[in-house]
């Protein structure tokens, strides 16, 4: 708000409008595919900082990313264009020293916190949480095998269908792996659970916590790759999942979606910060696991995730 507000006294967005400029809101819109999605097999440049394959609302889409002077220059010129090649130096812009600030919209907490009252619709559930600390023995079936470069995008969808769901975590892993293999949520179901198995960098791209709390609630047990997307393997800790690593990334090649795993000694193992065994129950072969957590994470694992972990140690229950 600050920063608009400065843009309309100074005069810059009148100037922005009269050259044809569109103005959204500022939030999730065209980065995720509401509003703006190319034509069929269209470019569009853009300066958001994702672009992977159907993530502006488009499957065929070709999205470039670039920065906000290459855009204007590439507007103005109608095609990919180089600002340096307008033929005009850049104008030079000096830094604002203060903002205008409008804190009307800020209500306080009240110094009594223990009596404020939580008013939910009936799209706002209770955030689903495992059942006690997780199991020294995990047993079910590959779900799915993903090859590398797996997005959150790809676990969950974007969207202006499927954003609204993001404070119901049972409606909204109805749409986990959605435009992946539509089948996922059913067998997920049909089989009480089990494993995702995935490539190197799984989890890239968005933080979205609910590509992780979604397989969760569908009875996911474990997530085994070659390596993760750092935020979404600190997701995977914080709901509860184990973030499992192939210590031989060759063993990933020995392992089929409706293979039967059964990992044990994990209990054991996150105590002591060390390596444990997967049983491929359908080929007979041992898999040896690793994992890149932090003595905190290993905890909040044992604990059966984040919330059950300051649960515990805060004396609460919700």
């Amino acid at each position: 708000r600050s920063v608009l507000m400065a843009c309309l006294l100074s005069g810059v967005v009148t100037k922005l409008i009269k050259s044809g400029v569109r103005e959204l809101e500022v939030a999730c819109g065209p980065c995720i595919g509401m509003g703006f999605a190319p034509p069929t097999k269209g470019a569009s440049v853009r300066t958001f900082n994702r672009n992977f394959p159907g993530r502006s609302g488009t499957p065929d889409d070709r999205v470039y990313l670039c920065s906000p002077e290459t855009a204007a220059a590439t507007a103005l010129r109608g095609q990919i264009a180089d600002p340096r090649d307008l033929g005009r130096r850049p104008p030079s812009v000096k830094e604002l020293t203060s903002y205008p600030v409008d804190d009307s919209m800020y209500v306080p907490p009240p110094r009594d916190r223990s009596k404020v009252q939580v008013y939910k619709g009936p799209n706002i559930g209770p955030v689903p949480l495992p059942e006690g600390g997780v199991s020294d023995t995990i047993e079910g079936e590959v779900l799915i095998k993903l090859g590398d470069g797996v997005s959150t995008d790809h676990i969950l969808p974007g969207g202006a269908e499927i954003l609204p769901l993001r404070s119901n975590i049972p409606a909204i892993a109805e749409h986990i792996f959605e435009y992946v293999d539509r089948t996922f949520v059913r067998r997920a179901k049909e089989r009480g659970g089990g494993v995702i198995v995935g490539g190197d960098n799984y989890g890239q791209g968005s933080s979205r916590e609910h590509a992780a709390a979604g397989p969760m609630y569908l009875g996911v047990r474990a997530v085994i790759t070659k390596s993760f997307a750092r935020m979404h393997r600190d997701n995977l800790v914080n709901f509860g999942l184990p973030p499992l690593v192939f210590a031989n990334p060759g063993d990933y090649d020995g392992v089929q979606q409706g293979d039967r795993l059964r990992v044990t000694g994990l209990v054991e193992g996150l105590r002591a910060a060390r390596p444990v065994e997967a049983l491929n129950v359908s080929r007979g072969n041992t898999i040896r696991l690793t994992y890149d957590l932090s003595s905190r994470q290993r905890e909040i694992l044992l604990e059966g995730g984040g919330i059950r972990y300051l649960q515990r140690r805060r004396g609460g229950t919700s």
